[in-house]
């Protein structure tokens, strides 16, 4: 390697191990867990972020790329948790226009009552979002409903209810915060699964963990540990308290994303009440279509958790008695499936049911672990978390700036689809060797993403890149493997690796990508 071109990941680790006293340290790198360290960063205290895979491995790249307020919780009532969702919807749209833009929703309605029962609901919606709001919901004749969205079934179609939220790239925004930490003196680490707490008789005062490249293990102290594993709190909990009680219900959320042709114009579909009582989206993303989800409550929680045959034919089913044509298991291009960090309540039964509030549990040792939520509220929930932490860790009580944070890249320039996303890094990016050259037919991504992505925002792996950092994986999982080896070469020649380890990224991507297709 050159000198421009040696390993980022030296100088993150020796910041990392530092001989200090970090004043929050943080552990889990998802959308809570950046949040957090983005709030406590850009409040003046020093910050330190640790996370045991890479940025968004979990549930944070695996949404329905929605930033919404949540339409099916107003039907449930809670008139509060979709109140803070639209303002942060709003907020997010202003703070990264690079990575949240409009998209219009058609409900269509094929029953007389539907556009006012829904109708009544939606315009709802639109005052709750307030000053924030992006737009007004209107009703839609059937001329009009098929202009948004050509595909809908035209047999008994009445109309339709068009609305307004947002969309985004989850794990690109994931991967934005981790630069906005770091451009606020923060410091991250991925790679780096924590194995222990540390204690000062019952006071936790850090954690033990494990650098991956090397296998050395590090202790790092700080005056307040954040625990924002999502579905993995419980593990760090009982670090300390071995018996304790879990707190998190999983619920899985299958997608499968198939070719435009199935929604090829700029509106959104929304099924307001499926089968088992959701709503199903179908979204226009990266020139594909993504279609889910589903709330299946499971047992464990996997790294890569899969679809259920059953769930990928209840989307399928559903979808198809509203799209024509109807996309089949042929057309699927990737399925993949999150897992939501639901607090449970002792009575609830179903996960439908769940609040996707999310709740801030301080241990007697004064770890401080917080879950549930979702991506939209995901600042507010830092926001949270610092001004409880400033509390336990006796840290100054400072006021939050984040409501007004453009993130990093902040760009209103408008740039082709998947050039958007890196905002004022597009330029830098197109720059570097590779930008003239696609790494698949079927994807539009570029070999000088790669290696932006390798120098600026901490990939390691053939996964980080196909996965996270771009969504071939997503995309087209085949494609995405076929690209496999290319990328392998890209990673190896920009961190020193040899031809074994070369080898190895590409056999353990694509069997990771063999779990994205169906079979």
């Amino acid at each position: 390697m050159t000198q421009a071109q040696q390993d980022p990941r030296k100088t993150s680790l020796a910041s990392a191990v530092a001989n200090k006293v970090w004043d929050v340290l943080v552990i889990g790198g998802g959308a809570t867990g950046l949040g957090s360290a983005v709030e406590a960063a850009t409040r003046g205290h020093s910050v330190l972020l640790l996370e045991g895979h890479d940025y968004a491995k979990g549930t944070s790249s695996r949404s329905t790329k929605l930033v919404h307020g949540g339409v099916r919780y107003l039907a449930q009532g809670n008139v509060s948790l979709v109140r803070e969702a639209l303002h942060e919807r709003g907020l997010l749209r202003k703070n990264a226009p690079h990575l949240v833009h409009d998209l219009e929703f058609v409900v269509p309605a094929y029953e007389w009552w539907a556009e006012p029962f829904y109708g009544i609901g939606l315009k709802m919606y639109d005052v709750l979002a307030g000053k924030l709001s992006l737009g007004s919901s209107k009703l839609l004749n059937k001329e009009q409903a098929l202009n948004k969205a050509s595909t809908l079934q035209k047999e008994g179609l009445k109309g339709g209810i068009l609305y307004h939220d947002g969309q985004f790239d989850d794990s690109r925004l994931a991967v934005t915060l981790l630069r906005t930490l770091e451009d606020h003196g923060g410091v991250a680490l991925n790679y780096a699964p924590v194995i222990g707490l540390l204690k000062d008789g019952d006071k936790i005062i850090g954690a033990t963990f494990r650098e991956e490249d090397s296998g050395t293990l590090h202790e790092v102290r700080a005056k307040v540990v954040v625990n924002a594993t999502g579905v993995w709190v419980d593990d760090i909990r009982r670090m300390e308290t071995p018996d304790v009680k879990g707190m998190v219900a999983p619920s899985q959320g299958v997608h499968v994303v198939v070719d435009k042709k199935f929604l090829p114009g700029n509106s959104a579909i929304m099924i307001p009440r499926t089968d088992d009582g959701r709503v199903l989206f179908a979204v226009p993303w990266h020139d594909h279509v993504v279609i889910g989800t589903t709330d299946t409550a499971v047992p464990n929680t996997d790294f890569e958790p899969r679809a259920l045959d059953e769930e990928v034919e209840f989307i399928l089913r559903t979808a198809g008695r509203y799209m024509d044509p109807a996309p089949t298991r042929e057309d699927v291009r990737s399925v993949y499936a999150g897992l939501r960090p639901l607090v449970k309540p002792a009575d609830a039964a179903d996960t439908k049911a769940i609040s996707r509030d999310h709740t801030i549990v301080v241990s007697a040792g004064g770890l401080i672990t917080v879950t549930g939520g979702k991506w939209t509220t995901y600042r507010r929930m830092g926001e949270d978390v610092v001004t409880r932490a400033e509390k336990v860790g006796d840290l100054p009580e400072r006021m939050t700036l984040t409501p007004g944070l453009h993130l990093h890249g902040w760009s209103q320039d408008e740039r082709p689809d998947h050039w958007k996303v890196y905002g004022t890094d597009a330029e830098r990016i197109q720059q570097l060797p590779g930008a003239d050259r696609t790494l698949h037919p079927e994807l539009p991504y570029t070999e000088a993403e790669l290696r932006w992505s390798i120098r600026f925002e901490q990939a390691r792996t053939a996964e980080d890149l196909l996965a996270r950092r771009t969504r071939a994986l997503l995309l087209n999982a085949r494609a995405s493997a076929e690209a496999a080896p290319r990328t392998a070469e890209i990673l190896a020649e920009e961190l020193g690796k040899d031809e074994a380890w070369k080898n190895a990224q590409v056999a353990a991507y694509q069997e990771l990508a063999v779990g994205y297709q169906l079979k």
